[in-house]
């Protein structure tokens, strides 16, 4: 039998050193796409709602900072089973956009079902941020497991 290391090594005996390599790179490159991700889910979300998060929340308006709080965590759920349980790419960036979307999808589905307006969050309405927020994540959760 031959031993692990004798394996890893292959014929060559320098693939040993080129597997460390293969899986820094690969970490980082999953971790530079999700980090991307995550930004392009900020700029498209923020821009989505109708009111100013980053203005909002530099002013001290907690229900802003939840609602937006919500969704980031929400998406990040998914994106990190996406990581999980995808080893290529492509079905990972694919299934994180599908995360993005129902994020968005759910924001607009709860602000009109329960007839949430922009007034809410700019009044600093902490019960709907946090509402919202619960919702986002709720969704997230289950959408992460979906991916499993």
């Amino acid at each position: 039998m031959r031993s692990t290391v004798a394996r890893a090594a292959g014929a060559g005996g320098d693939s040993l050193w080129r597997d460390p390599l293969v899986i820094v790179v690969n970490y980082a490159l999953h971790l530079l796409a999700a980090g991307l991700l995550l930004l392009v889910f900020f700029l498209i979300y923020t821009r989505a709602t109708p009111f100013d998060e980053m203005t909002l929340i530099r002013q001290g308006n907690v229900a802003a900072a939840l609602t937006l709080g919500g969704a980031m965590i929400g998406f990040s759920m998914t994106v990190a089973s996406g990581l999980l349980h995808t080893d290529a790419i492509v079905p990972f960036v694919a299934w994180s956009a599908a995360a993005a979307a129902i994020q968005l999808l759910t924001y607009v589905l709860v602000t009109r079902l329960l007839h949430m307006s922009k007034q809410h969050i700019e009044g600093n309405n902490v019960a709907f941020g946090l509402l919202l927020a619960s919702i986002s994540i709720s969704v997230g959760a289950i959408s992460a497991g979906a991916l499993s």
